[in-house]
């Protein structure tokens, strides 16, 4: 765990980013949280404004004078400021490029001009593009499928280069379809599981892109918590010693690994098991019907498949348990339990 430390969260007061605030609060850090408020809310962040040990800095990643102001003094960065969506950057791939790209550019130079310790930042699993192969290796990626996969693949491109550059340590954690509380079920981009809640929650049937059979490796929110602690803390040191025998059984030539190169890294970051729609709608009306067994008769529609997504999509996290020793706590049964009572509670 990441402890005494003050850590900036750009994007804090999102899905991901409130949840990071909220457990590096509880560790005795002081925690820096950058939002414009583009898609994170102040509800999310609202329990922490008077909390001492937090500091909201109500600007954007595309601004620099607001990154550096962000970043002064600040131990570690966890950079989960993006704006997301495949759809939506189909539909404005300008204003992803901006954010995504020119923004997190903007961030990075900040935090190696700050001399952070570790800049570890949210990077994306439609990576993989069109690449078939399951499970998912960080080493063997397909062709982009949107914008947005674009702009993810090109942020791991910028912070190995200003690694090697400048000497600022970087690490990218490829989220799987993360979920959980305070994941936002409103909006013409919510992500599936809060959307498929929501309807569920008001009797409506959720509509099912395709026939179901699109499988995800969905996410747990406490998951993705330990990651970035890991991936922020883990001695440099430590992560090269394991990387030797990773790589060598892997057949790869990475060599800074044995050299004094600077640390510029990229894991995946999932559970490692593979959900298909149809039984991801099961398993939350199953949840939701303890607390209204009503829902349990909710009829599901069946839609057309949505431009830009894969069918399946399955992650090695054999790379993050050797170099991080990253041990996620939850599989998609016990993450669906969790977040269907916070949804019932909070919805």
């Amino acid at each position: 765990m990441i402890e005494n430390s003050k850590v900036l969260v750009t994007g804090g007061a999102g899905f991901i980013g409130s949840n990071l605030c909220e457990a590096l609060l509880g560790q005795n850090n002081k925690v820096v949280c950058l939002d414009n408020f583009m898609t994170g809310h102040r509800h999310n962040i609202e329990p922490y404004l008077s909390n001492p040990n937090f500091t909201l800095v109500e600007g954007d990643i595309r601004n620099y004078e607001d990154c550096q102001k962000a970043v002064e003094g600040v131990d570690y960065v966890l950079h989960q400021a993006a704006l997301g969506s495949v759809p939506r950057s189909i539909v404005d791939p300008m204003t992803a490029t901006d954010v995504n790209i020119g923004g997190f550019v903007k961030m990075l130079f900040a935090a190696k001009e700050a001399k952070v310790k570790r800049f570890v930042y949210a990077a994306s699993s439609s990576t993989y593009g069109d690449s078939k192969a399951l499970p998912k290796v960080e080493h063997e990626i397909g062709n982009a499928l949107s914008p947005y996969a674009i702009t993810k693949y090109v942020d791991e491109l910028y912070a190995k280069n200003f690694s090697d550059l400048y000497g600022i340590e970087t690490i990218g954690l490829r989220y799987f379809n993360v979920f959980g509380r305070r994941q936002d079920p409103n909006g013409a981009y919510a992500a599936v599981i809060p959307l498929f809640v929501k309807k569920l929650m008001a009797h409506e049937s959720p509509v099912i892109n395709g026939d179901g059979t699109f499988s995800r490796d969905f996410t747990y929110i406490e998951n993705v918590i330990q990651a970035n602690q890991l991936a922020a803390i883990t001695p440099t040191k430590e992560i090269k010693e394991r990387a030797k025998d990773y790589y060598t059984k892997h057949k790869q030539n990475d060599t800074w690994v044995d050299t004094d190169s600077v640390l510029a890294e990229v894991f995946n970051v999932a559970f490692g098991e593979r959900t298909d729609l149809n039984e991801l709608i099961d398993a939350l009306r199953t949840n939701l019907a303890v607390f209204d067994a009503d829902i349990a008769k909710v009829q599901i529609i069946h839609g057309p498949t949505r431009a830009g997504d894969i069918p399946h999509s399955l992650a090695s996290i054999e790379k993050g348990k050797t170099l991080l020793e990253y041990d996620p706590k939850f599989s998609i049964k016990a993450g669906i339990k969790e977040a269907t009572k916070w949804y019932w509670e909070n919805l």
